[in-house]
């Protein structure tokens, strides 16, 4: 096959550029349904293949009908970033590079980078410089990270090597959650073997923080044994953080491991206006975020951290006599889930080379910044309610304290395209959810988002019976 790479990525040059530019101006949500998109790919697969370039035109034209506007500044759902320009340039590296970044000694290059975007990391999130850190695909995947460690080092302590000889017949472990969790918490038991429906529930007060109260009292019900425990910093809904110290300590003291889901929360600790949030989290065990949230990186990222690294490489580490396995630093593929894998830690190290400490800082607060500001303005309108303290980046909004009218305001946002916002069920009531995080939002797109949730109230108002 010739060389034809040129013409391809050229055109696909022309084609991300005309996206990225048209983000402050077009519409939020998608223009065109799936059936619609699925009708216009769906033909027979050629019997002789068609130029690259032709390829990468005919895709991006089908597509972008299709496409949301997730890394512009008017994209507020499911905590969603956007894509820095150095971390959008060098995901592109990655892709031309294209290694397999399993072994050191396959691309040394980028586990170097990456090695110090690890550093960066647990500097900036005020975690021991001598935790091991996996770079996976996601919040998920991070989450179970940890807690796959967690369960090796709590089955160890009891005298099972559960990699060698699995669960079956080894003591029970006990996993103690907060009955308010990101729902990744579950799936990852599932995944672990420990199942999303025999954890011990730990009651949440009205802002989702775990009391520690009934945290106490669900420690003391076990009477020892393998025990992991959850915590969050930042709830999904709210973006409450649980008592970091007080929970790890209460935990320590029964032998726990604790593990702290910060998805999107983690980052509070590279805030000096945000950091109190995640006092006392540094002395946790371990450690999960994503880098596609709010370090604002591609998909896909997530960082798994822990401060045992020995337990990290023997839950994870496979051998065998054909891998140049490293005599050094731990291989990547010690640390995470998957063989092949992809340069996901260089997004990262770029992200945080352009942004500086000063910069991901100022991404935080600006967008915490942004949540205050939406949030006042529209809890001053009759009918709208507040339901969360906006401590960090989420906003839950209720109209009319009625369910009915609050998923037809949802509903008509979403219609109007102006802006992107989610539905939620927030302590049995339907709410509205603000998800603040992509580098591009700004104040007139705040405004934007107010003008518009007006507009769907009024006209779900006027619709209602009575309304006017």
């Amino acid at each position: 096959m010739p060389e034809t790479w040129p013409a391809a990525l050229d055109r696909a040059h022309s084609h991300a550029g005309t996206w990225l530019t048209s983000l402050p101006d077009r519409p939020v949500a998608a223009a065109a349904s799936y059936e619609e998109l699925l009708k216009a790919f769906d033909e027979p697969l050629p019997e002789q293949g068609v130029p690259p370039d032709v390829v990468v035109d005919e895709l991006a034209a089908t597509i972008e009908p299709g496409l949301t506007a997730m890394p512009g500044g008017r994209f507020f759902g499911y905590v969603i970033g956007g894509t820095l320009p150095a971390s959008l340039g060098a995901d592109w590296l990655v892709s031309a590079w294209d290694q397999n970044t399993g072994l050191l000694t396959l691309s040394p290059g980028v586990i170097a980078a990456e090695t110090v975007a690890a550093r960066w990391v647990l500097g900036l999130a005020g975690l021991p410089l001598d935790c091991s850190v996996a770079f996976v695909t996601g919040g998920c995947m991070a989450t179970f990270t940890g807690l796959a460690v967690g369960r090796h080092h709590v089955l160890a302590a009891a005298g099972w090597d559960v990699e060698a000889d699995g669960l079956q017949g080894a003591p029970p472990v006990r996993v103690v959650v907060p009955d308010e969790r990101h729902a990744t918490v579950d799936l990852a038991l599932r995944y672990l073997g420990l199942g999303g429906r025999t954890a011990r529930l730990v009651a949440t007060d009205d802002q989702s923080r775990l009391r520690l109260d009934d945290l106490a009292a669900a420690l003391r019900e076990g009477a020892g044994g393998p025990t992991l425990v959850t915590l969050q910093a930042g709830n999904v809904n709210t973006g409450a953080f649980d008592p970091m110290a007080e929970a790890i300590d209460l935990a320590h003291e029964h032998g726990a491991w604790v593990h702290v889901d910060g998805a999107f929360g983690l980052w509070a600790a590279a805030s000096p206006a945000q950091r109190h949030l995640v006092r006392g989290y540094e002395r946790a065990d371990s450690w999960s975020t994503d880098a596609h949230k709010w370090l604002n990186v591609p998909y896909d990222c997530g960082l798994a951290m822990t401060r045992h690294p020995l337990d990290h490489r023997q839950t994870f580490g496979a051998h065998a006599s054909y891998l140049m396995e490293s005599a050094g630093p731990p291989d990547p593929i010690e640390l995470v889930p998957e063989f092949s894998r992809r340069s996901r830690g260089v997004p990262v190290y770029a992200a945080l080379r352009s942004l500086g400490r000063a910069g991901v800082a100022d991404l935080v607060e600006r967008c915490c910044a942004h949540a205050r500001s939406l949030a006042s303005e529209l809890a001053a309108v009759p009918g709208v309610e507040v339901l969360n303290d906006v401590v960090l980046n989420q906003v839950l909004l209720r109209f009319d304290d009625s369910d009915d009218v609050t998923a037809a305001v949802v509903d008509r946002v979403l219609a109007d395209r102006a802006v992107f916002l989610t539905p939620t069920v927030y302590k049995g009531r339907t709410a509205m959810r603000v998800s603040i995080v992509g580098w591009r939002t700004t104040v007139d797109d705040v405004e934007v988002a107010v003008a518009a949730v007006l507009r769907a109230l009024e006209a779900v108002r006027a619709t209602a019976p009575g309304g006017s």
